[in-house]
This record gives C-alpha cells, sequence and structure tokens, in this order.
C-alpha cells in the first residue's frame, strides 16, 4: 500500500510539472503574438500626387490586388496632395517603384497600388516617392470632356462643315469594299513585323550604336573626309576627260583578253606539258635547294675572283699553282708509273727533284739547261 501510494504522488508531481511547463510556453507564445501584433512599426512611405480624388484615411496600399496596408494622411500641399501610407516592413517594394492611383470601378473606392519587387535596393522606412513618380487615373468628366471636344472638332460646326469627313468616310468606305482580307493580312503582317523588331531589339539599337559612332567619327575627321571626297572628284574628273582613251583600253583589254583564251583554248594540251615540266623542274629546285642555295653564295665570290684575276695590262688570267705536283707527275709518267691524282699529297717515300731557276726549262730526263734571255 505504502508503495502504491508513493507511485502516485510522483505521477502527480510529474503531472504537475508538465503543464506548468506548457502553461508559461502558451503563456510566451502569446505574448509573443501580440508584441508582434500591438508592438511593430509598420513602414512609412510618403507619396506626393498631383492629385487624390477618391482616397481617403483607410484606403488599401496594395501589392497584385493584395492588401499590405492602408492610407494613414490625405493632405494638400499647394499644388500636390501628400498622402501618409503605413505598409507590412516584411513586403519588399522596389526602391524606384512608381505609385498610382487604381479605380476599378465608377463608384468604388480607389486604392494605392504599388509594383512588384524583383532584385534590387528595397523602398527604405520613411523614404518620399516625388511626383514624378506618382500617377493618377483620368476622372469621368475629363473623358467625357475629351469626347466633346473631339466630335465638336469633327461634327457639323468643326472638320466636316463642308462635309470634309463624311467624303473621308465614304472614300475609306469604297475603298476597303471587298478587301477585309488583304486589310487584315497587312495589320498580322505589321504585327509579326512588330514582334520580329521587339525580339531583335538587341541587335537593332547595337547597329544605330555602331552607325552613331560611324558618323561621329566621320564628323571628327570633317578635313579628311573632304579631302577624300575632293580626291575622288579629281580622279572622276580626270576619267572623265580621258573617257575616249579609257574606253579605247578597255576596248582593247577585251580584245587582247579574247584572244589569250583563243590561244589557251587551241594550246591547251602544250600549256599543260609545260605546266607539268616547269612543276617537274620546280621540284628539283627544291630537292636542291640546300646546293642552290650554297652556289648562291659561292657565285658571287668566284665571280669576283675572276674579276680579280684578270691583268688589263697584258689582257691574260693571272693565276698561282704547285708546280710541285706537276713536276713528279712527269716523272711518274716518264718512269712508267701511275700519276699522283691531282690535289693528292705527295708521298714521303716520292722523289724530290730540284726546284727550276729563273730561265731554265724541263727536260724530260730530269736535267736542266740554263737558258738565256
Amino acid at each position: 500500500m505504502t508503495t502504491t501510494r508513493l507511485l502516485n504522488t510522483t505521477r502527480s508531481r510529474r503531472r504537475g510539472t508538465l503543464l506548468a511547463i506548457a502553461g508559461v510556453v502558451l503563456v510566451l507564445v502569446m505574448v509573443g503574438v501580440l508584441w508582434w501584433i500591438f508592438f511593430t512599426e509598420d513602414k512609412r512611405i510618403t507619396a506626393y500626387f498631383d492629385r487624390a480624388v477618391g482616397v481617403y484615411t483607410g484606403s488599401d496600399v496594395r501589392v497584385l490586388g493584395v492588401a499590405i496596408g492602408q492610407v494613414e494622411s490625405v493632405t494638400p500641399r499647394g499644388e500636390q496632395v501628400e498622402i501618409g501610407l503605413t505598409v507590412d516592413p516584411e513586403v519588399p517594394i522596389p526602391a524606384d517603384a512608381t505609385v498610382v492611383i487604381v479605380s476599378p470601378s465608377v463608384v468604388a473606392d480607389r486604392y494605392v497600388q504599388f509594383p512588384v519587387y524583383r532584385t534590387g535596393e528595397q523602398l527604405a522606412d520613411g523614404a518620399v516617392i516625388p511626383a514624378e513618380r506618382t500617377a493618377t487615373p483620368v476622372e469621368l468628366d475629363e473623358l467625357y470632356a475629351s469626347l466633346n471636344e473631339l466630335t465638336t472638332a469633327l461634327g457639323p460646326k468643326g472638320a466636316n462643315s463642308e462635309g470634309a469627313l463624311s467624303d473621308l468616310l465614304d472614300t475609306g468606305a469604297e475603298n476597303l469594299r471587298g478587301n477585309g482580307k488583304a486589310f487584315n493580312d497587312m495589320v498580322r503582317d505589321f504585327a509579326n513585323m512588330a514582334r520580329t523588331l521587339a525580339d531583335s531589339k538587341d541587335d537593332l539599337f547595337g547597329t544605330i550604336d555602331e552607325l552613331q559612332k560611324f558618323t561621329t567619327m566621320l564628323a571628327n575627321n570633317d578635313d579628311q573626309v573632304r579631302k577624300v571626297n575632293q580626291q575622288m572628284a579629281s580622279v572622276w574628273r580626270t576619267l572623265s576627260a580621258d573617257r575616249d582613251e579609257l574606253s579605247s583600253a578597255l576596248h582593247s583589254l577585251g580584245k587582247a583578253l579574247g584572244e589569250i583564251q583563243g590561244f589557251i583554248k587551241d594550246n591547251r594540251a602544250r600549256i599543260k606539258s609545260n605546266v607539268d615540266k616547269l612543276a617537274k623542274t620546280t621540284q628539283q629546285l627544291v630537292s636542291q635547294r640546300g646546293s642552290v642555295a650554297e652556289a648562291l653564295d659561292v657565285a658571287p665570290l668566284g665571280v669576283t675572283n675572276a674579276l680579280n684575276s684578270f691583268d688589263p695590262r697584258s689582257g691574260s688570267l693571272q693565276g698561282r699553282t704547285n708546280l710541285l705536283e706537276y713536276l713528279d707527275s712527269w716523272k711518274q709518267a716518264s718512269a712508267g708509273q701511275t700519276a699522283i691524282p691531282q690535289g693528292s699529297p705527295i708521298p714521303e717515300s716520292a722523289p724530290r727533284l730540284p726546284l727550276p731557276t729563273a730561265g731554265s726549262t724541263y727536260v724530260p730526263n730530269g736535267s736542266t739547261e740554263r737558258g738565256g734571255n
């Protein structure tokens, strides 16, 4: 019995604690809701309008038809009307918003409409919207007055005083009779053209911008453009003065081109053969371009040496040679030996002959005899 009583007492205490905690949480939630409702500051905005017909204190402030606030005050300020607005601070409004007064019907109350926020800065608390960014609907009496002025201007006392408007309408009816489909097609094509221009507005305006830059460049270089025009005018005057010679030259050129065409047509096979041979020759030059380049490098030196070896006083070419090569070759030839090729080094074992002295003549037996002058 004692254990059961203790368990019941413990459960009762726990239940009481949970109820107390739930009560505290509920009180805190209610306090927060009441604080948000009664103590949250709305965003205040001031807007100036040219007129505010049908707008009163308590009128709605909307975005897309959804109420986000109300009109707090409507005060005349000279030629403008100052309207104080309060809006929900949680609803974003564009910083450059344009405010309009909307009239849903002729007899219904009007409301103030803000645009939808997308990106960018938001309208801050205490912001002021000038009259340049506000708009009001046209009043019904103004619309009636405008229609009255239009009908009067087009009526018997205006443009139709002599029946001009009636004649215009009759002529238009005659011209349009039977052309309804064509007129409809024209309107549809015009709409398609407008849609195409709208889709290509970036390209169109980009072209206009480039043309503007081009014309600006021409304006900044007006002197050079004028000189170019003068030079072109001079060229055209020269061509105009020599138009007969130019015509004759063009005629001769046409005739020559005709003859060249006939020649090519008659000798097509030969021309092709020559071109093929020329291609082979060109290929050989390309293959031997190293040798050709070397020859072109050495040829000037050879020509220079040939010019330097010419003696104008004796009218002969002067040169130097190694006589020992010839002497050894003659000796070996006389002994029946094979001659040493020209330019080869002389072996050490080869017999050496005394060099001939001035005035001596070489004889095959190896002796020399003195000659006199």
